[in-house]
């Protein structure tokens, strides 16, 4: 017995620390990778912030007075409301600075023209004229490249120092001509960077400590007894238990209250439950098909949802309008939407919620709910429509889902209307004798990605013969086994294979171009597409 014990004693020492070994080396890979990949993640959110900030300090400048500023050191009007703009920009962005500053062809310095510095920092902005030098070297690199190539740098800049982190955007400004006559800064703080990975290596850590302590314990009350001899017992049991598939005796060590106990007995229940397999299945079976039938009838309520029913608007001949949503799963994440604010306006909607499954389309029916009563109010401006949605979007999102949407209302009557498009697809145009092409303008965000957004709104109009198509992603975005994306030039093709087609015919020859591309390829992302012409008023007398 002392031999045994001295040979279960040296078992457990050995047991202990390889176990040991083992949960510390993955807890260290674990937190390292984990780390680096929440680290890149949030570096990479914070840097499209700053650019998002930066774009729209960009539209408040007016690039020709700029050189002006910088010649004659002297302020205007005009200067100080926008001065002011960027001061109100900084603030609310919670971004530590935004300046405006003419570079040097090298990048070695800037001549500060506007310079915004957020009012809890407690610092003074640069004077009109000042010079800025001595820069990192990345950071006069990217400005070269900048002033160079007339582009947004592709280079994430962030730094780490004892003010704090933070990440830096840089934009170039244009004057009419498109020379590039300074460049926009912005610095945005990254304070919760820090707390967040220190919260999560703490997290790491703390749980892997109990978790080597349990693990520890475990196998210092298991290593107490002798285990080995059971262990032939319940060898000879499973062996003839695989030959015939019949129960048979007890086995001694079912009457054990360590592993080996569990063990024996899991041997005795494995015998009575693969008996009953069949049983199982079957009842596994038609579990299966209680969910699908389940999922068919959430599939058709949402069908239901969005205007299927054509031609929608049988007494209206000023204008045709078609709309199709396939699905990549049982139940999707986009939407489309038409209606009739009054009997002179008419709404259009095509949005992709962010996610995919039963969460996306639980989003999708909220969203699109939303959009159609506050432009039922009898609201004409898609932006407003977008503002109060968006609010009432970002209450509880606790999921932090978001929907890119493209919102345009149309006056009937005239074929003028107004369009919002909050980080969705660009939309296509024909006019009438004419060939399909993409519309590109700046985006706003997304809704629900944050409170307070102001959607841009422009404005556009139909005259009689033109056609609209507008789409989510999953057009564009269609991958074939190859892992090629379908992409807008494949669309545009598509639509002016036969300009002239009905909105019908529209969508149906861009689902069968990308059908043919994507081949056997799986659909990863919801198809959505709404196709319109309009006729005018006159036209449909």
């Amino acid at each position: 017995m002392e031999n045994n014990t001295g040979k279960r004693s040296r078992i457990s020492v050995v047991v202990v620390i390889g176990i040991t070994f083992i949960v510390v080396l993955l807890t260290f890979i674990t937190a390292m990778i984990g780390y680096s990949e929440f680290t890149s993640v949030l570096e990479k959110q914070y840097n499209d912030a700053a650019y998002e900030v930066a774009y729209t300090a960009l539209s408040y400048l007016n690039a020709d007075r700029l050189s002006h500023y910088v010649e004659t050191l002297e302020t205007d009007e005009e200067f100080d409301i926008i001065q002011k703009r960027l001061d109100e920009l900084t603030d609310n962005m919670d971004v530590n600075f935004i300046y405006v500053g003419e570079v040097d062809p090298e990048g070695k310095s800037i001549i500060y023209i506007y310079d915004s510095v957020n009012s809890s920092l407690g610092y003074d902005r640069y004077p009109l004229g000042k010079i800025g030098e001595d820069f990192d070297p990345q950071y006069n690199q990217i400005l070269k490249d900048v002033i160079s190539t007339g582009e947004k740098s592709e280079i994430y800049l962030y730094s780490y120092t004892e003010w704090g982190d933070h990440t830096t955007a840089l934009l170039p400004v244009k004057d009419s001509s498109g020379k590039v006559v300074s460049i926009i800064c912005v610095e945005k703080t990254m304070q919760v960077l820090q707390q967040a990975r220190n919260d999560y290596v703490t997290h790491v850590v703390v749980f892997s400590g109990i978790v080597l302590v349990i693990a520890v314990l475990i196998c210092f009350l298991f290593l107490r007894q002798y285990i080995i001899s059971p262990i032939a017992e319940i060898t000879r049991e499973a062996e003839r238990f695989a030959d015939d598939h019949s129960a048979g005796s007890d086995i001694k060590a079912v009457s054990s209250r360590n592993e080996i106990g569990v063990l024996a007995r899991s041997v005795k229940k494995m015998e009575s439950d693969i008996i009953q397999y069949i049983d199982n299945i079957t009842k596994i079976t038609a579990e299966k098909e209680r969910i699908g039938a389940e999922l068919n009838v959430a599939t058709q309520i949402q069908a239901d949802m969005l205007p299927s029913i054509f031609p929608a608007f049988p007494g209206r001949r000023e204008f045709d309008i078609y709309a199709t949503m396939t699905p990549a799963k049982e139940v999707g994440g986009d939407f489309y939407d038409f209606f009739l604010i009054d009997d002179d306006h008419l709404a259009l909607v095509i949005a992709d919620v962010s996610g995919k499954g039963v969460p996306a389309a639980l989003f999708m029916v909220i969203a699109k709910t939303l959009i159609k009563n506050h432009a039922q109010l009898g609201e004409y401006s898609p932006s407003k429509v977008l503002m109060s949605a968006n609010e009432q979007l970002c209450e509880g999102n606790e999921a932090e889902l978001f929907v890119t949407v493209w919102l345009a209302i149309l006056e009937i009557s005239t074929g003028k209307g107004k369009a919002a498009n909050a980080g969705h697809e660009h939309p296509a145009l024909r006019r009438k004798d004419g060939k399909f092409e993409l519309i590109e303008y700046r985006h706003s965000p997304a809704v629900a990605t944050m409170e307070g957004i102001r959607f841009k709104e422009h404005d556009f109009e139909l005259h009689p013969g033109d056609s609209l198509f507008v789409y989510t992603d999953g057009v564009a975005e269609a991958t074939d086994v190859h892992n090629e994306l379908y992409g807008g030039e494949r669309m545009i093709e598509a639509l002016n294979k036969n300009p002239n087609a009905t909105p019908r015919e529209m969508l149906a020859n861009v689902k069968a171009s990308v059908d043919e591309f994507v081949g056997e390829a799986p659909q990863f992302d919801d198809i959505t597409m709404l196709g319109l012409t309009y006729f005018g008023a006159e036209d449909s007398k």
